[in-house]
């Protein structure tokens, strides 16, 4: 029996790489690197901006930062333009911080017909939900760590 789903498995591995179109790997890591780079110079302006121009600093200016890039991700996505960057850049457009605001408004948006209660507010973290999950569980975690070490 095992012998036969190895054949149908390589039989398949065959068919998939005869029929798959070719992905052409440099333009594709090249459109992501550098939009995933300009967002980031993006985030730096305002960043420079907000500094020079409000004189903030600190953990305040990472947070003004932070939100700006957030609703700027969001108010793309629900302009529908985050949707073509993201089909031209690949990757690249989900690693800043932007992409997560994209993963929270995207389901969102195709969910709002069921309702307001059972398609938006409870879709609306079906991506971004096991994420913040596992990184509010890690930074809990470490923090512990970190306090059991400096408590010794």
């Amino acid at each position: 029996m095992k012998e036969t789903i190895d054949y149908a498995n390589q039989n398949y591995l065959k068919y998939v790489s005869l029929t798959a179109p070719k992905t052409k790997e440099t333009r594709t890591l090249f459109r992501a690197f550098w939009v995933g780079g300009f967002i980031c110079v993006i985030g730096q302006g305002i960043r420079t901006l907000y500094e020079q121009a409000f004189g903030l600093s600190g953990d305040e200016l990472s947070s003004y930062v932070s939100m700006t890039m957030v609703f700027l991700g969001a108010l793309l996505t629900g302009l529908g333009v985050y949707d073509r960057i993201g089909k031209y850049a690949g990757g690249g457009s989900i690693v800043p911080i932007t992409g997560f605001a994209n993963s929270v408004v995207s389901p969102a948006m195709e969910f709002k017909s069921e309702g307001y209660i059972y398609g938006l507010a409870a879709k609306m973290f079906l991506i971004a939900g096991p994420i913040i999950v596992f990184g509010v569980a890690s930074g809990v975690l470490v923090g512990l760590v970190y306090y059991f070490i400096n408590l010794f």
